[in-house]
């Protein structure tokens, strides 16, 4: 996600390196190409407007910091405007005083509310608590069982329509909510029918569902895929119902970002969730500073290391987390984290987290970032030895000769799998002394306030 944009505003920045000053001709020159990336990825004109705004109120006259270089002032100063579009702190669930806690989901048929209650009973289980699914969705062939399959695969029990009684949303809502008391179930996920804003019945149907719920969220999926479109829908339903967030859905589709970035500012009502696959596992909390430093290229190493510590031990979560840190991972590591990278999800998400990624990527050229590359890399790392893989500076022109061989892969392959550690060291690097000279500011590359 953000993959056009992150491309571009790297592009501007590294066209600006070198320079002592930002003054007022440099700063024009780079927020009239900030403004066309932000227009090209579909943000709303309006927000970018106000955005370069109030960049330009920062950035002009301002002396460059003699620890820092101008580009990296400028980036800081997007950065930090980027993390307020996008909702300054993340906003935290509204959890019942009294269990349950009522999710109600709602959005336009197809933007993936059904797969997207299962995976978010499925982030609910793994904040400890005991989620019902409600499958409130009678208008759609098959959506309540489709709901039950989901259920089933992450492990929380869906509430259905009594069979023969009366097939009515609003009371198959409140009888799920009177269930979940009994049984002891602390949120109440309510899937519910897919529907245009401007059917009058349907979103009559969805208020009177509200009323009778009251539900402590409503949360709007929105395919993040239609762009500026979303931000209509947003708004219409925010109209009718009051949200109190936005789920996007399909973000790993969408290239551009630009309704995500126009969300909150257009509608007033955060993001709290994206959806970054089809596994019931792909779904993420919003952070708006993680967000932020993925799009300008730092990567995402906080949300990378969340990922790791679901599927391994702690202890090695946090040597792992060091080697990153310390720019000192080798590809010893890389194989020993093979099978917990495949469990963490789609490979080149994960890349997306690295600092830098887009530079690497730009380097690999045609070689593919998804599961068989994965697989590919991993016969690679096999063919080497072990004092290879602890000590990649030795490979040289015939050991890459006899590696390939012996993987099954081109020497261009194997080329392009060294480089690439070689340069995800540098830029961790990179990025640690860029962290421990901004340790006294309220930001850091990998994302922590302080």
């Amino acid at each position: 996600m953000f993959a056009s944009l992150t491309e571009k505003l790297q592009g501007i920045f590294e066209r600006i390196r070198g320079k002592g000053r930002l003054d007022e001709k440099t700063v024009d020159e780079v927020l009239r190409e900030i403004r066309l990336a932000l227009l090209e990825a579909d943000v709303n004109f309006r927000v970018v407007k106000e955005f370069i705004v109030r960049i330009r109120e920062k950035a002009v006259g301002e002396e460059v910091l003699k620890s820092l270089t101008p580009d990296q002032q400028v980036i800081r100063i997007v950065r930090d405007e980027l993390v307020a579009l996008l909702g300054g702190a993340a906003e935290p669930i509204r959890w019942a005083v009294r269990p349950p806690t009522v999710f109600m989901l709602c959005g336009l048929q197809g933007s993936g509310k059904t797969t997207t209650c299962a995976k978010l009973a499925r982030w609910v289980k793994s904040q400890g608590r005991h989620p019902l699914l409600a499958a409130c969705d009678l208008q759609r062939p098959a959506a309540i069982k489709q709901l039950e399959v989901l259920g089933q695969q992450v492990g929380a029990p869906v509430f259905t329509p009594q069979q023969g009684g009366t097939q009515d949303p609003v009371s198959t809502a409140q009888r799920a909510l009177e269930y979940a008391r009994a049984h002891s179930n602390d949120v109440l996920i309510v899937d519910t029918a897919g529907r245009l804003q401007v059917d009058e019945p349907l979103m009559d149907e969805l208020q009177r569902m509200h009323a009778a719920l009251q539900p402590h969220e409503v949360l709007l999926v929105v395919d993040a895929t239609t762009g500026q479109e979303a931000v209509n829908v947003a708004q219409a339903f925010h109209e009718r119902l009051e949200l109190t967030g936005v789920i996007m859905s399909k973000m790993d589709g969408d290239a551009r970002g630009g309704a995500t970035l126009s969300i909150k500012a257009v509608v007033g009502k955060p993001v709290r969730f994206v959806g970054v696959g089809e596994r019931t596992d792909a779904l993420e909390p919003f952070h708006p500073d993680r967000i932020a430093s993925r799009i300008l290229g730092m990567g995402d190493v906080l949300s990378l290391i969340e990922r790791v510590e679901q599927t391994m031990q702690e202890e090695e979560a946090k040597r792992l987390e060091k080697k990153m840190r310390d720019a000192s991972f080798d590809f010893e590591d890389m194989l020993a984290q093979m099978q917990q990278i495949r469990r963490m999800g789609p490979f080149e998400q994960l890349l997306q987290m690295l600092p830098g990624f887009s530079q690497i990527k730009n380097q690999l050229g045609e070689m593919s970032l998804d599961d068989r590359a994965l697989k590919r890399a991993e016969a690679i790392i096999l063919s080497m030895t072990p004092q290879e893989r602890r000590h990649p500076e030795i490979i040289n022109y015939s050991r890459k000769v006899r590696i390939a061989k012996g993987s099954g892969v081109k020497l261009e392959e194997v080329s392009a799998l060294v480089n690439q550690l070689f340069e995800m060291r540098k830029l961790m690097k990179q990025m640690t002394k860029l962290q421990q000279r901004m340790q006294k500011r309220k930001w850091t590359p990998f994302g922590k306030r302080r």
